[in-house]
């Protein structure tokens, strides 16, 4: 049974694109300087490659404790996911437009390239160091620039910081000897 289809209401379309171009009269509240969106967006870049490179790490890691490491490059991958996810909703929200594109994550980050191929556990232990603690040093050279405009966005930095911190003391200790 064939069911007639109603037809659009004049005027709809034009209402429908008009409500689309539409910005918000209302006060927009604290907004972001250009120097406090590139400092965000430097720390951004840095935790969304932490991840992908966790990843990367994850999947391809071989050798002795080859378990626990892989389990924990998980946690890794998923605490900088979620820190990347808190500091470009933290932008959006002081009117700072994030940019998480696979390319300009790749032409800005501060991170060096992961190495393709399998990795022994005690290279990733290495490797994944030095990435977390990199990303800890953007975060503490944007924090007091970042403080200065906006200390309740430094303390989102306090606690990516902790997190990052903790991660590259608790990994590293794998290669560590008395």
């Amino acid at each position: 049974m064939a069911t007639k289809q109603e037809a659009p209401r004049k005027g709809t379309a034009r209402k429908a694109s008009s409500a689309t171009a539409r910005t918000s009269t209302a006060p927009r509240g604290f907004t972001a300087s250009p120097k406090l969106s590139a400092n965000l967006q430097r720390v951004l870049v840095d935790l969304i490659e932490l991840h992908l490179q966790g990843k990367q790490a994850h999947w391809n890691v071989v050798g002795h404790n080859f378990r626990d490491l892989h389990l924990q490059l998980d946690e890794i991958v998923d605490a900088a996911r979620e820190a990347s996810d808190t500091i470009a909703e933290r932008m959006r929200a002081l009117h700072a437009l994030p940019d998480g594109r696979a390319d300009t994550v790749a032409a800005t980050t501060s991170l060096a390239q992961f190495p393709d191929g399998l990795q022994d556990t005690s290279e990733v232990v290495d490797l994944i160091t030095v990435r977390l603690n990199r990303a800890a040093a953007t975060l503490r050279d944007v924090h007091d620039d970042v403080d200065a405009e906006d200390p309740s966005t430094a303390d989102l930095l306090h606690a990516i910081i902790d997190t990052l911190e903790q991660f590259a003391w608790m990994v590293s200790a794998e290669n560590m000897t008395t």
